[in-house]
Formats: structure tokens, sequence, C-alpha cells
């Protein structure tokens, strides 16, 4: 296996890279039926859900995470956003040669363990090795497939006037997690990502309240970004209660201290609910039952309104408007 490192005839189709896709792929997530397709085989019925994404987070090891376990994370909860339940994720690898194969090997466990806890099949994959300085370490893309149970119209394009505005819990853990780990920064409390698969939760959800009308994982550009996202495909007016959002004290005290906002510091296991009104304190019920909802509040509510806004009412009780990011805040996160 290279002295324990990833080599380019790892990635040239030959006898090594067989020999590394069966012991780090294959022996942890049983890629494939039968392994070795060049396809997988799904059985599916209804509506289906498909998303893509790419994860390039630097430093690859973060706690509470790795890339691995960001990958599926962040896959299957794109799929929960539309209310499925997800069925199948691909995975494909840019690795960097010289990468230690004891590190591939502990982001590859990661990526099991949230695919178990997911309930979601590995189901396809592809590895490529790039030369030394070409990638940083190993670049992750996935897709995932998910079913949508009849019944189901859930999109950010459904928000109602009157619609309760909830959150799953507190928001900015994954963001300052990465950006203190990269940066060698070292606070009284220990900040730790809050990545997790979120689809047993929705699921949850879904069924205690069947008016949800929109849910959102609050990613890159964190809350604000994601509800003004929500506010254009939606064209209404979303007030956000600054007093009302959940934000740890020790990111509070790291986004204070470097000059950052929490509410727009990136998430990889919270949840944006938008529910009617009269549905409300049972989505709330529903997502507290959970463990990855246990602290999850209501932070405002949709309105009527000539202009597609977020505002966010201060704790002084005045309004400022809400708008997204300009330029890079925090890179690398995801």
């Amino acid at each position: 296996m290279g002295e324990g490192r990833v080599l380019l005839a790892h990635g040239d189709g030959g006898e090594m890279m067989a020999d590394l896709i069966a012991r780090v792929f294959i022996s942890r997530l049983g890629t494939g039926d039968p392994p070795g397709d060049d396809a997988a085989r799904l059985a599916a019925a209804g509506q289906l859900a498909f998303t893509t994404d790419a994860f390039v987070v630097d430093p690859i090891f973060f706690p509470g995470g790795d890339i691995g376990r960001l990958a599926i994370c962040g896959t299957v909860n794109d799929l929960a956003t539309a209310g499925a339940r997800p069925l199948a994720v691909s995975a494909s690898f840019i690795i960097e040669e010289g990468l230690a194969i004891q590190d591939l090997e502990r982001i590859v466990d990661g990526m099991a363990r949230a695919a178990g806890e997911a309930e979601v099949q590995v189901a396809t994959g592809d590895t490529k090795v790039v030369p030394r300085g070409k990638a940083d370490g190993v670049y992750i893309t996935t897709s995932g497939v998910g079913a949508i149970p009849e019944g189901i119209s859930i999109s950010g394009a459904n928000a109602r006037p009157g619609d309760a505005v909830l959150v799953s819990g507190p928001v900015g853990d994954h963001g300052l997690a990465v950006l203190s780990r990269r940066e060698g920064l070292q606070f009284e409390a220990e900040i730790v990502s809050d990545c997790a698969p979120l689809g047993g939760m929705v699921q949850a959800l879904v069924a205690a309240a069947p008016g949800v009308h929109v849910l959102r994982d609050p990613t890159r550009g964190g809350l604000a970004a994601a509800l003004n996202e929500i506010a254009r495909q939606s064209q209404v007016e979303i007030e956000l209660l600054e007093s009302a959002v959940p934000v740890r004290p020790a990111v509070a005290v790291a986004c204070e201290l470097l000059g950052l906002d929490p509410l727009y510091a990136a998430n990889e296991g919270k949840m944006i609910v938008m529910v009617a009104p009269e549905q409300r304190e049972a989505a709330l019920a529903a997502l507290r039952a959970h463990p990855y909802g246990a602290e999850a509040a209501m932070i405002g509510s949709v309105r009527e309104s000539g202009t597609a806004r977020v505002l966010l009412q201060t704790a002084l009780g005045t309004h400022r408007i809400l708008d997204r990011h300009v330029g890079e805040q925090m890179p690398r996160i995801c």
C-alpha cells in the first residue's frame, strides 16, 4: 500500500487501485451490489428527490466530525429538506498523492458510521488520485436519491404568511468548530461541529405536523443566507427575532472575539422549519423529542409583503434588513 501513503499508482486502474478500493472502501461501505459493477441498481416507486454536493473542508478532521461524515450528513440532509427518505448515496473521492492511508481509512470509517445512522446505502462510487499539490488531501463529491412519501409537498417556494419559523437547535457550531481548528484557536469551552444526519428527525416532524411547508438546512452562509433564499423563492417577508435565535455561549464568545456574526456561520446538523401556525406546538414537540432537535426554538414568522426580504428585530426592538453577506466570511467550511 505504498508504505502507508496514497500513490499515483493507486489511481491508475491496476492492481494497486483494486486493492485500495477493496481494502478501504468496499470493506467499510459495501459499495455496489454486486461489488465491482459500474452502476448500482435501485428499486423505487413514486416521486424521487435527487441532490448532488461537493465537500472540500479544511481541515479534513475537526471537532465533531470529518470530511467523510460531513459528506453523508450534507447529502442526506439535502434530501430531508424535500421530506424524502434517503435511498442511496454515491461518493467520488479525489485523493492527493501522499495522503496517509490511515487518514483515508478514518475518513471512510466516519462515512460508514454516518451512513449507518442515516440508514442509507453508499451504493456506488469512484476514486481518482491526483499528483501532490493538485488537491488538498482529499475532496469528496456525492449524489443522493430519496423517496418522497405520497402527499408530501415541501419546498422553499411554499412559505405562507402566518407560518411560524423554527430552527432545530443552536446555530453556528460547525462554522466556528472548523474555523477554530484550522486557525489553531483555543477557547475556554471547545466548540464542536453539529454535523449530523437529520432524516429521522424530519420524518418524525412531518408525521406530527403535516402542515410543514418549508425545510432548509442552513449550511454555507448560515441562517441568514438560508432565510433570504426562502424569502426570494416564496416572495414573502420573514421577520427574525434576534433574541429568540439559540446560539451556544462558546460560539457567541468566539464570534464576538473574531468579529463574526453567528447568523452567517455554517451549520451541518440544523434544520429551518416553516409550519402553519396552528401546528407550531406540534412541530416543536416533535423536534424536541428527537436528540438532534432537543433545543429547537421558534425564531420568527412569515409575513405578506411587497418585498422579499428578511427583517431582524434586534434585542433593542429596532428592525434592520438581514441580507446575504457579501464576500468571503469563513472559507472552506464544507
